[in-house]
């Protein structure tokens, strides 16, 4: 079977190894003439980039580049990548990277051409009806990594450095016109970048598998996206030149993202405000996240888990499956405590009332409060 297709859902995409090449056709046709692309800081310089940066060149289309992205991107970020989109006069951006260069990427040609602060767009009620629809750039989305899937998502996590909040960023028109998803481009990813994206996307799967919302096309996309994980991301951790196991994880990432419509839950919930005050790698911090939130839902998610590891090949039922994340977790050196991961001494309070301010809180299963929310995380402090 040729892993190589056009798709054109939830947006097109033009998915197989080798197809960064198409990347100055895709922007050409999705309306650009002088695209910025944005990426962050340990991308600028590595070979990918300036091959996607000479490909545009070779294409008639220049070669801007920004890439003053942190890990965890904020306003400071944004604000810079606007005013270098604005005085460079680009007309698109090609959004490039993980979820850090994808998300500032998508959010620079958002705000380039709107006249309201960055936070009157936050994901709340109807908030993005605020922003002028005609005044956002294209976008294209290359990503490198597989896992956040924001190259299909519509909202960019940003977070507020003075508060140290992540805050989510919502509209329609942040779904790229168009996405590549080249393979090629994660060889040679670090291991530990391997296992955190990859289980960044798996805790998307989950999460929009367990969430009580009604979405059908959400669940089934879960449930294959958790067998590709299951099945692919042990192959890319023991070798990273497995294209055959590269290209499904990025299906995985692509699925989780778009399953996520259906909800997200306490894993997101929790992760976020640990990343934006503790500056934790984002799809990690999920895994550490993952057991204890799976136990902390165990009376309303046992039926369902339990299909899910029917599908899977899981002997067990829910316990089966809780067994397999742990054991997953500690074949690819995840962390069993958040102290694993640098987080020490955290301010337990803080973090609960943001968690429990965090949109994901409305997807989990059962609902989350000050008391079980702060048990929760002291179980993985």
């Amino acid at each position: 079977m040729s892993i190589t297709a056009n798709w054109s859902y939830p947006t097109s995409i033009r998915f197989g190894a080798g197809r960064i090449s198409e990347i100055a056709e895709v922007c050409a046709a999705a309306g650009m003439k002088n695209p910025l692309l944005v990426t962050d800081r340990g991308l600028g310089s590595m070979d990918i980039t300036i091959k996607a940066l000479d490909l545009l060149e070779a294409g008639g289309l220049g070669r801007a580049i920004f890439s003053d992205v942190d890990q965890n991107p904020n306003e400071k970020n944004a604000a810079a990548g606007v005013k270098a989109y604005n005085d460079g006069g680009h007309d698109g951006v090609v959004a490039f990277g993980g979820g850090s260069g994808l998300d500032l990427g998508k959010l620079v040609a958002f705000m380039a051409g709107q006249i309201r602060p960055l936070w009157d767009f936050e994901d709340v009620g109807d908030w993005w009806t605020r922003a002028d629809a005609d005044a956002i750039g294209p976008i294209v989305a290359v990503p490198t990594t597989a896992g956040t899937g924001s190259e299909v998502g519509r909202a960019s996590v940003i977070t507020n450095s003075e508060t140290a909040q992540k805050k989510i960023i919502f509209h329609p028109k942040f779904l790229p016109t168009a996405v590549i998803c080249d393979p090629e481009l994660t060889i040679g990813m670090p291991n530990f970048i391997t296992a955190g994206t990859g289980l960044d996307a798996f805790a998307h799967c989950v999460e929009a598998f367990c969430s009580p919302h009604y979405h059908p096309m959400s669940q089934g996309m879960a449930l294959e996206g958790m067998r590709l994980v299951k099945e692919y991301l042990p192959r890319s951790y023991a070798d990273g030149n497995d294209i055959e196991a590269r290209a499904h994880m990025m299906s995985a990432a692509l699925m989780g993202a778009t399953a996520f419509q259906k909800g997200l839950g306490a894993i997101h919930a929790l992760s976020h405000p640990i990343g934006a005050i503790h500056h934790t790698h984002h799809g990690t911090t999920n895994a550490v996240c993952m057991p204890a939130v799976l136990q902390f839902n165990r009376s309303e998610i046992t039926d369902v888990m339990g299909h899910a590891a029917n599908y899977l090949g899981i002997l067990g039922g829910f316990d089966g499956f809780c067994a397999y994340v742990d054991d997953l977790n500690a074949s690819l050196g995840i962390p069993k405590k958040l102290s694993g991961l640098g987080v020490t001494n955290p301010d337990i309070d803080r973090i609960v009332k943001d968690a429990l301010a965090d949109p994901s809180t409305g997807g989990n299963p059962i609902e989350m409060t000050e008391k079980n929310t702060g048990k929760l995380l002291l179980s993985i402090v």
